[in-house]
């Protein structure tokens, strides 16, 4: 996963940085928080980005694209602060070929 692609952000500390103060400024935490990922079509893939949210409310919503190769999933979950947010940012971009949205 490629973070800076298109980012201003020199490297990936400064734009989990900036995405704290963009979160912490139009956000009023503790509150239900949309995450949006693309993933290619994959179980597997969709079980490690669960893993992240264990133990964190959640619900979700899954759409495979038109051709089956990539699926949108969309996670709103409960959190706390722009520190929690950032960190399941983090976590899940550890995992291989997931686009952040």
């Amino acid at each position: 996963m490629d973070i800076l692609q298109g980012n201003q952000h020199a490297n990936p500390e400064d734009f989990y940085i900036s995405l704290k103060e963009k979160l912490e400024g139009h956000h009023d935490f503790p509150e239900d928080y949309l995450f949006k990922f693309i993933i290619p079509t994959d179980q597997a893939k969709l079980t490690e980005i669960y893993k992240v949210f264990d133990g964190i409310k959640f619900t979700l919503g899954n759409r495979e694209s038109k051709n089956g190769k990539y699926t949108a999933c969309n996670i709103n979950a409960f959190v706390l602060d722009a520190d929690q947010v950032v960190r399941i940012y983090k976590e899940v971009a550890k995992i291989e070929d997931v686009i952040l949205l």
